[in-house]
């Protein structure tokens, strides 16, 4: 019931009631009443509806935007990955056009690239 209101205070509430207000007026007061708080149960059901709405929302939110993220994460792995693997057929596909191995020998070093002067331009 009631937190703080025992039966004895709501008996004694009841007898000043039917007292101060008559027996020909209670029951319109206890309609009056009983309306009043249904009325404030209502607005705060509603009330706390509103927050829950709220909260579910905004870790809808969040959850959106960690899925995005970790969709552009795999995106991107995933071109990383496709990017490796053209370059290794175009790497191969070239190797075999020229007839050279497929790997240059760890034991020969590569020539170092000529270097364009200003003279050779001319």
């Amino acid at each position: 019931m009631l937190p703080g209101i025992g039966f004895s205070e709501i008996l004694v509430l009841g007898l000043a009631a039917l007292i101060f207000v008559g027996p020909k007026d209670l029951p319109m007061l206890m309609r009056k009443l009983g309306q009043f708080i249904g009325k404030g149960r209502r607005m705060a059901r509603e009330f706390q509806s509103a927050f829950e709405d709220i909260a579910r929302q905004s870790e809808l939110d969040e959850l959106k935007k960690e899925i995005e993220a970790l969709k552009r994460s795999n995106m991107m792995t995933q071109a990383q990955e496709d990017l490796a693997a053209v370059e290794a057929d175009i790497n191969s596909a070239v190797m075999r056009q020229s007839g050279a191995p497929s790997q240059p020998p760890p034991s020969e070093p590569r020539p170092p690239a000529p270097q364009v002067t200003g003279e050779d331009k001319a």
